[in-house]
């Protein structure tokens, strides 16, 4: 076994080394690295297992690096060895802490979690997954000892921090509408960020644009096909006949949002029935691919049809459709970075609903308050803006949130 070890053991080091510690994620400093059980779900590209190894890089030093491992479980080599052996091993031989990346690709994830926890007393275990890991239909009880964390794609303020154009905090959106006028004149008398907030919303979301040179909304499209064909199936019993389905469904939506299609038409176009079409789609928006919005809060166990879906975040938009509507990708610019962390309806009037009190109007800069003129607390959201006045805010401040 030692031997097999050592392949993995060389495999992490070579990942460790050619780590970056330049730059570190919103939720690295949010993490409470103490817990004994800590996962974290995202989207693929978001840079979860950066974030693993920051956090193995900084912290474990000489010899203690001896007592960690870190696997992921996409590589082949585990098609023909267990990962409980591989536990087994470094727990035996004196192993503390141990680090699984793309954990959904073991078929019973959560029972072997919670066997971990059982049978190795005292190791640390921390994991990453794709967004379809619902905790809630986790086979094993994981809820009383699992810290779980959710890592979102790059926000407008991280995006120029990792450009390498601005250092700023984040703000929260209560200071946002308080002071959005200061906190504006303070960023544009540093940069000329719109022309920096076009860039983002083209290529900034996930992080692995810098790596790719050529053919980057290809790999977007990559990643469209792994979550669709490999991911989904992993979490899922599902046949090839609904993963076709499913890839079509979510091309024909990225032509049509943010304006609902008739939905009995759409099932009727995928050669499925309601109940299966709603499958797809909230399993599109766990895959972080789609967003859905309600009017009111609901349950993931209860399936109804969303009042507006909207492709997951503009970089997505960009690869999956020719040509992109401005007004579309406004919104889903606002909904998808206001989704992180706050709580986003559909409203009878306006555009969104944040919190259940703030009411937004997404709009160009020539967009005026007629909608939603009577209503308490209602802003606009207005692109192509640097400064605001009094409600009206600039469309790309709400990227400095997280």
């Amino acid at each position: 076994m030692e031997e097999q070890i050592s392949y993995l053991i060389k495999i992490f080091q070579r990942r460790l080394t050619s780590t970056p510690m330049s730059f570190f994620r919103y939720l690295y400093s949010h993490i409470d690295w103490n817990d004994s059980l800590i996962g974290i779900k995202g989207p693929k590209g978001c840079g979860k297992s950066t974030l693993l190894l920051q956090h193995i890089k900084e912290t474990f030093k000489g010899k203690e690096l001896d007592k960690v491992l870190y696997v992921s479980l996409d590589n082949l080599w585990f098609s023909s060895h267990d990962i409980i052996d591989v536990v087994d091993y470094h727990y035996t031989h004196g192993g503390t802490h141990l680090f699984i990346d793309e954990i959904h690709y073991y078929k019973h994830w959560q029972t072997l979690l919670k066997n971990i926890c059982d049978d190795y007393p005292g190791l640390y275990v921390a994991y990453t997954g794709s967004s379809m890991l619902q905790l809630e239909s986790s086979e094993g009880d994981l809820s009383r000892r699992l810290t779980m964390y959710e890592m979102r794609g790059l926000s407008l303020r991280e995006f120029l921090g990792y450009e390498g154009i601005l250092q700023i905090p984040s703000v929260s959106l209560e200071q946002l509408l308080a002071d959005h006028v200061g906190i504006a004149m303070e960023v544009c008398g540093k940069t000329k960020i719109l022309e920096h907030f076009k860039k983002y919303l083209e290529v900034g979301y996930y992080p692995f644009y810098k790596t790719v040179h050529h053919g980057y909304y290809q790999r977007l499209q990559n990643v469209v096909n792994q979550v669709i064909e490999v991911d989904y199936p992993n979490v899922e019993d599902i046949t090839m006949s609904t993963i076709r389905k499913t890839k079509k469904l979510l091309m024909i939506l990225a032509e049509r949002v943010p304006q609902l299609p008739k939905m009995n038409e759409l099932y009727n176009e995928l050669e499925t029935d309601r109940n299966q079409g709603l499958k797809m789609l909230y399993a599109l928006q766990r895959g972080g691919l789609l967003l859905l919005l309600s009017d009111n809060a609901k349950s993931p166990d209860n399936l109804s049809r969303p009042d507006k879906i909207y492709i997951n975040n503009p970089t997505m938009m960009y690869a999956l459709t020719p040509k992109v509507d401005t007004g579309t990708l406004r919104e889903t610019f606002f909904c998808n970075q206001l989704s992180q962390g706050h709580d986003v309806r559909y409203p009878k009037a306006g555009d969104f609903l944040v919190d259940k009190k703030y009411l937004f109007e997404v709009g160009g800069k020539g967009k005026n308050f007629d909608q939603i003129k009577d209503i308490a607390d209602s802003y606009l959201a207005v692109d192509n803006t640097e400064v605001g006045h009094r409600n009206r805010i600039p469309l790309w401040m709400f990227g400095l949130l997280y």
